[in-house]
């Protein structure tokens, strides 16, 4: 049995997994080789220290900024916002604090390092965009999305500040810089491959995080600021949770299937478990940053 409950911890904490960024955006995460992605392009309108991104629509602004800003295709949030993303210049993909707290945007090496592992870039395009063409153009050549990275062709804001290309391409910055421009790779509707170009910093263009590589899944009970109790548990347990910030509890069965799952908003929680049968249980803790678990006994 102990032996059940080890190999269940390993295969929950290798499973994708969820990331909350500082709007409380929702992001699913994909393993890519050594390498784990954000499933979705970055929406969020803060940086994670709180401070503002500013929303520009203005095309004159736009263009002469050397500061962070966002924007949205044809400036409509509402049309594009929740399925490509929000476009974001150079100034803002470089701040280290876009991304959800424990991850980066991607640099121009870590992308190639992508398309290595998929086989090479004049394919490994199509085994990352998302496959048919309810998004995508067609034909939307070699998509077979097999990475799972799922990418879209969210379009870009370019020269004059005008806006080109969605359904066509999908292009993501990278931190790297190559003289005064920025590198940036897409994927193309008509194109199985991989491109990269260097790209004006005042661009508007997607952003994909990529986890730091030191942020791993930890043991809850190695961490002084988790407590559950009591375990074994009969009808509820309390969980402890110093600073909590938009968790989530999930606790799956002894074959891995969820059971119970919901938000915890305080940093002390009671649950109810009576509905659980008696058994051994993995109980899961994500927050923003990292995920805990360890075994829960019901009797």
């Amino acid at each position: 049995m102990l032996f059940i409950v080890s190999f269940l911890i390993i295969i929950i904490g290798n499973q994708a997994q969820t990331v909350i960024d500082y709007d409380g955006n929702t992001y699913d995460t994909i393993a890519i080789g050594t390498q784990v992605w954000l499933k979705q392009n970055l929406r969020v309108t803060h940086f994670n220290d709180g401070t503002p991104i500013p929303n520009v629509t203005d095309s004159a602004e736009w263009a002469n900024l050397i500061t962070p800003a966002r924007c949205y295709y044809e400036n409509d949030s509402a049309e594009f916002d929740s399925v490509y993303g929000t476009l974001y210049n150079w100034y803002a993909a470089n701040n280290p604090n876009i991304c959800p707290s424990g991850w980066h945007v991607s640099t121009n090496p870590e992308w190639l390092a992508v398309e290595t592992y998929l086989g090479g870039e004049s394919i490994a395009g199509g085994k990352m965009k998302e496959t048919d063409t309810i998004h995508w153009a067609s034909p939307n050549v070699g998509a077979t999305n097999s990475s799972g990275f799922t990418g879209l062709p969210a379009g870009m804001r370019e020269f004059n500040s005008n806006f080109k290309y969605i359904r066509e391409n999908g292009l993501w910055w990278t931190t790297t810089t190559y003289n005064t421009y920025a590198w940036s790779t897409y994927l193309w509707y008509l194109f199985s491959g991989v491109d990269h170009n260097p790209t004006p910093k005042f661009y508007g263009l997607n952003i994909r995080c990529i986890k730091n590589s030191n942020s791993n899944v930890e043991e809850m009970n190695s961490k002084k600021q988790f407590k559950i109790y009591p375990n074994p548990a009969y009808n509820s347990i309390t969980i402890d949770f110093t600073g909590i910030r938009k968790s989530v509890l999930t606790i799956y069965n002894i074959i891995g299937e969820v059971v119970l799952q919901c938000d915890l908003n305080y940093e002390t929680n009671r649950i109810n478990v009576q509905t659980l049968p008696s058994g051994i249980y993995i109980l899961k803790v994500s927050d923003p940053e990292r995920a805990f678990q360890q075994k829960l006994v019901i009797e």
